[in-house]
This record gives C-alpha cells, sequence and structure tokens, in this order.
C-alpha cells in the first residue's frame, strides 16, 4: 500500500463514519414515512441539479475570466470569496418563505442587507483594481520612455 492509499483511507473512513451516522439520526429522530421519503429524494435531486447545471458552470465561467485579468486576479477573487461566502451565510435567510410566526425572530429585511453587502464588496473592489491597473499602466508607460 502507498503512503496515498493509507491517507485515503485515514480520509475516507471518518467520512463514511460521518455520514452513516447522518443517515442514522435522520431515520431515529424523524422516522420518515413514504412522502418524506420523496420529498428527501427530490430535495437531493434538485440540489444535483442545481449543483452541476448552474454553480459549477458559473464558476468556471467566472474562473475562465478571471485567468485573463492576470494583475486584478487577486482582488477579483477577494471580491467572488466574499461576496460567494455572504451569499452561503444569507441564503436559509433570503430563502425563507413567508413571515415567521415570531417578528421579533427575523426582524429584518435580509434581501437589502444581503443586497448592501455585495455592494459593499464591489465598492472596495472596483476601487482597488482601478488603482491597480492604473499604475500598471503608469509603469508600462515609463518603461516606454
Amino acid at each position: 500500500m502507498t503512503s496515498t492509499t493509507v491517507v485515503r483511507l485515514l480520509l475516507a473512513v471518518p467520512g463514511l463514519t460521518a455520514v452513516g451516522f447522518g443517515i442514522q439520526q435522520f431515520v431515529v429522530r424523524t422516522h420518515p414515512d413514504v412522502s418524506d421519503a420523496r420529498e428527501l429524494a427530490l430535495w437531493l435531486g434538485g440540489a444535483v441539479v442545481l449543483h452541476d447545471g448552474l454553480l459549477v458552470p458559473t464558476v468556471l465561467l467566472l474562473g475562465l475570466l478571471i485567468s485573463r485579468a492576470r494583475r486584478l486576479r487577486p482582488i477579483l477573487r477577494g471580491a467572488l470569496l466574499t461576496g460567494g461566502c455572504l451569499t452561503l451565510i444569507a441564503l436559509p435567510l433570503l430563502l425563507r418563505p413567508g413571515r415567521p410566526a415570531n417578528p421579533t425572530v427575523l426582524p429584518r429585511d435580509y434581501w437589502v442587507s444581503w443586497s448592501m453587502a455585495l455592494a459593499l464588496t464591489l465598492a472596495v473592489a472596483v476601487p482597488v483594481a482601478w488603482v491597480l491597473r492604473c499604475r500598471r499602466s503608469r509603469r508600462q508607460r515609463r518603461a516606454g520612455r
């Protein structure tokens, strides 16, 4: 056995154990009937379709666009990473249907807050990228003299 195989096994065993524990807890705590199992399968299938049909092509396209902007790549990566993390954190609140029974539980308009956070991310990233680009063009002009 190679060391790579051993490392893979050492990582796979706890991962598969955690998955098995999650499935066991789901079955024990919810006692799903057939309709729950269908809803779960539909939800998991939808997650796969959204991931493979929307998320992966978007990330690949953005990666292709970023690869062409060599000097701005760190700024663009940082802005996209920040926007993605903000979206992941806010997604459960953004997709929550209707009003909560207790209005103090979710008291804010999360769409506005999320939009403002993304706008602030852009408001920082765009000027920094512009300054870096201007510096590069000045250096190129000085070198060309």
